[in-house]
């Protein structure tokens, strides 16, 4: 573990159910972090349980997107990790529970000097579609920048403070991970991919799963044809 503890975003909307386990596992995974929830314009009570779990809140009171909510986190704590010797910033979605204490291979990963920016790769992949978004997103990060990911969508990452500065503000709803990956590499910044054994509330072949990964691709294509 690093000297100094990490710093840990969270964008979520409509977590209650799930963000209180994610959050008791990165407290004992990653003690003296700041962890810091975005609620992005939540009906639920993600916001109340997230303040109950000791974490720092900041909310917009309508919904932003995933790019967006995650923003306004890092606006949160960007004097932190501009200020030299900056903490370690690890990225987690809301839902992953207690399997988010395992995201700690990524602080160290980075911590070590392997990498600047450290992603996971679930190890086992549970739901999903036809591969149509993650394809799109491996394309257009290899196209742009040279990188070949296996996992270009990954929300869980680990970065240098440094790195942060540099990609934020993210680029809009689900084209968040493809606009950081592109914007770290092509700033000179090591991105390494880790296998890690998480879990996830995945999106099935259904018509919600469906909608979601089009919102998926439909994000990742705005954010590479901006950065083109």
């Amino acid at each position: 573990m690093p000297a100094r503890p990490p710093v840990v975003l969270i964008a979520a909307r409509d977590e209650a159910q799930r963000l209180p386990a994610t959050l008791c596992a990165l407290r004992a995974a990653l003690p003296g972090a700041r962890i810091v929830v975005a609620d992005d314009g939540s009906h639920d009570a993600t916001a109340t349980v997230a303040r109950d779990a000791g974490a720092e809140v900041v909310r917009s009171e309508r919904p932003l997107g995933k790019g967006g909510a995650a923003t306004l986190a890092a606006r949160a704590v960007l004097d932190a990790t501009t200020a030299p010797d900056p903490p370690i910033v690890l990225l987690c979605d809301a839902d992953l529970g207690q399997s988010a204490g395992r995201l700690s291979a990524l602080v160290d990963a980075v911590d070590r000097g392997e990498a600047d920016l450290a992603i996971a790769v679930f190890a086992r992949r549970v739901g999903g579609g036809f591969g149509l978004a993650v394809g799109a997103a491996r394309r257009a990060i290899a196209r742009l920048c040279g990188l070949r990911l296996e996992a270009p969508l990954s929300g869980q990452r680990a970065m240098r403070g440094e790195v942060l500065a540099c990609v934020t503000p993210f680029a809009d709803g689900f084209g968040m991970e493809v606009g950081m990956t592109v914007d770290a590499a092509r700033a000179g910044f090591r991105v390494r991919e880790l296998p890690l054994e998480l879990e996830h509330r995945a999106t099935g072949r259904s018509l919600r799963g469906f909608l979601h990964r089009g919102r998926q691709l439909r994000d990742l294509l705005a954010a590479a044809w901006r950065r083109r």
